[in-house]
């Protein structure tokens, strides 16, 4: 697949930076190294398809419930909760939050499930 052809999009709003994939985790990747050079956060252009029944109102853990199979991957994740406004850090802060508290867990690497 091509750049030009990669289906999910997310961008820096503040310095224009940009990536396009096809694996969503692919944006939570490069929201760690550009935030780790210039404390930039990222937001999703163009998300991966989501299910229907997200919750309407921010609830992360429904969120990753709505998403997981059986366990969520944080780049779908973070779409989800950009439908709320959310950008990639702002999920990825919360979702550090609530596995700090037991609610979530990460199965394996850049995937959580709800406890």
């Amino acid at each position: 697949m091509t750049r030009d052809t990669d289906p999910f999009v997310a961008c820096c709003p503040d310095c224009a930076e940009r990536t396009a994939t096809d694996d969503p985790n692919d944006v939570v990747r490069f929201f760690r190294r550009h935030h780790a050079v210039t404390g930039h956060d990222v937001e999703w252009e163009r998300p991966p398809p989501l299910p229907e029944h997200l919750p309407a109102e921010a609830d992360l853990d429904a969120a990753v419930d709505a998403v997981a199979d059986p366990d969520a991957p944080l780049g779908t994740v973070t779409a989800a909760t950009s439908e709320w406004g959310w950008t990639v850090g702002e999920t990825l802060e919360a979702v550090h939050d609530r596995r700090l508290t037991g609610a979530l867990w990460e199965p394996r690497d850049d995937h959580v499930a709800v406890v």
